[in-house]
């Protein structure tokens, strides 16, 4: 494989302002693609997550490893500003849309590890299917055109697990969503398939996040530190998922892979992704052995 293999692609990765979604767009960029960044925390204002971190400085991210980075503000929630951002990807690159990357969340502060889905206000649990199920939809149904009429391209639902298996105590409106996105790629690459376009969906294992990372009181240097002895044995940085995200798209076979559940673990099995550090983290095998080890 070239040191830039999607040299001249096209991207859009939907929820790049931070975490998986700006590693993700960091390593396109490293690999030569032009990557629309999108979310809804720019210089121009926060949006109520509140964090530092905007989609100028993924885009910026983006050119300094070596791409194109291009910050379009966009509330994913809402179909007329998605709608525009595909126009301008479809004016602005004559038609073309190779990679689609759905990363939108947003949800972290409506988690509640301690009350039961009934005991918490229903809007907890309705904010994560607007955000990371609606979102995804819309996003899709404006981006997938673009693709279709070329007969080509890829569509990646970023989600958490492999299975629709419940994701213990993160709570119903979570696992809802995130199933949610595995069956959404599932859906999309039966509708997709005649059209030559893939559709799959990724998880990354315990993400080593911004949020995270402070969540923890650590930093990037300092994460072994952490108290959370699973996230100083196993975690990962975004730029695993980005390396899975590259390796993806650049697999002439994957489509005959299309609809199926992919890990970062599994990339590295299947393509020997590495994270920053050279390290390849396996959530998969480290789960298993800690669920048998409790039964």
């Amino acid at each position: 494989m070239t040191t830039r293999p999607l040299q001249g692609r096209v991207a859009v990765v939907a929820g790049a302002t931070r975490g998986a979604g700006r590693g993700i767009a960091i390593k396109l960029g490293e690999a030569g693609a032009t990557v629309y960044v999108t979310g809804r925390s720019s210089r121009e204002g926060s949006s109520d997550v509140g964090r530092s971190e905007t989609i100028e400085e993924t885009a910026e991210l983006v050119a300094a490893a070596g791409g194109v980075g291009i910050a379009v503000r966009t509330d994913h929630t809402a179909p007329e500003q998605v709608e525009a951002l595909f126009r301008r990807v479809e004016k602005e690159q004559e038609g073309r849309l190779d990679l689609l990357v759905n990363d939108v969340w947003g949800c972290e502060q409506y988690i509640d590890f301690e009350r039961k889905f009934w005991e918490q206000p229903l809007s907890n649990a309705l904010i994560m299917q607007e955000r990371a199920v609606r979102s995804h939809l819309i996003t899709s149904y404006y981006g997938v055109p673009l693709m279709v009429a070329r007969r080509s391209g890829l569509v990646i639902e970023i989600t958490d697990g492999v299975d629709y298996s419940v994701r213990e105590g993160a709570g119903v409106g979570y696992s809802v969503a995130k199933v949610g996105n595995i069956h959404l790629a599932a859906a999309l690459a039966s509708e997709l398939k005649p059209y030559g376009v893939t559709a799959i969906s990724l998880t990354p294992g315990f993400l080593r996040s911004e949020q995270m990372l402070d969540h923890f009181g650590v930093t990037a240097e300092t994460w072994r530190d952490a108290p959370d002895p699973h996230f100083r044995v196993v975690s990962e940085t975004p730029a695993y998922i980005g390396a899975a995200v590259v390796a993806l798209a650049s697999d002439p076979a994957l489509f005959e892979k299309t609809g199926q559940a992919f890990s970062t673990w599994r990339c590295a099995d299947e393509y020997g992704i590495r994270d920053a550090d050279g390290s390849q983290p396996h959530w998969g095998n480290y789960y298993a052995s800690i669920r048998d080890n409790t039964k």
